[in-house]
């Protein structure tokens, strides 16, 4: 299809049929899996555009299933669950989710926010243009523009297209005291819709993954500033 793939992980044939059906009028092929082993390996083996997963699955739930495909591939993930509770919103986050919708849902929406999630994978991350031989510094990381990769003391660390994009605004802009807002704007894009509480929780990751190579400061009641020397060895 002219779009792309999507994998849709859902084993209630009804949802799955009418998912489908949306997003095949929006130019995308879509391929169903019924489960959550079966959805990894069809990742794997599509390398789809984007993937729309249950959280609540027959075997392995949605959250692991999005761990194990992180393992592997960066691509957008969208949440789709009965439980609204604030701590599977964040867990999905935590695990490199990209967007979350609480069922039940309409069918108009999931596909307006498949194609807002490509709108801001798709673009170049970060807030303007930027000569992609670039290569930005982040205390002892480095960012590279071109390559979209983040590297620790020469060895790539592994990133999420929306921790890429908050990690490159941030050395955008180092000792700048940013805030929650300015954070989102730039890196998820202006129709993102959504709380502030992502950035938290993306921060967090990033704070995970590089450690002691840089410093992400916490801006109480504003938002976050990347310290403009090196980090602690």
């Amino acid at each position: 299809m002219r779009n792309g793939t999507v994998v849709v992980v859902e084993d209630d044939p009804h949802i799955g049929e009418l998912v489908e059906m949306y997003l095949r009028r929006d130019g995308f092929g879509v391929v169903i899996c019924p489960s959550g082993e079966a959805g990894v390996e069809t990742v794997r083996r599509e390398q789809p555009r984007i993937v729309i997963l249950d959280v609540g699955l027959p075997d392995i739930d949605g959250f692991e299933v999005c761990r194990r495909v992180r393992a592997f591939s960066a691509v957008p993930v969208i949440f789709l669950t009965a439980r609204g509770e604030e701590i599977d919103r964040v867990l999905g986050l935590e695990l490199g989710g990209d967007d979350y919708l609480a069922k039940p849902f309409s069918p108009a929406e999931l596909a307006a926010r498949v194609r807002a999630v490509l709108r801001r994978t798709d673009a170049p991350a970060g807030p303007g243009p930027l000569d992609d031989r670039e290569v930005l510094v982040a205390g002892r990381a480095e960012v590279d523009v071109g390559r979209r990769e983040v590297r620790v003391d020469g060895s790539v660390v592994p990133t999420t297209a929306r921790e890429f994009a908050l990690l490159r605004f941030l050395a955008e802009n180092p000792g700048l005291a940013l805030s929650r807002a300015q954070i989102l704007d730039a890196a998820w894009g202006f129709d993102w819709y959504g709380d502030a509480r992502t950035v938290d929780v993306h921060v967090a990751q990033l704070r995970k993954k590089l450690g002691t190579a840089c410093t992400i400061t916490t801006v109480r009641g504003l938002g976050y500033r990347l310290e403009p020397g090196p980090g602690p060895s």
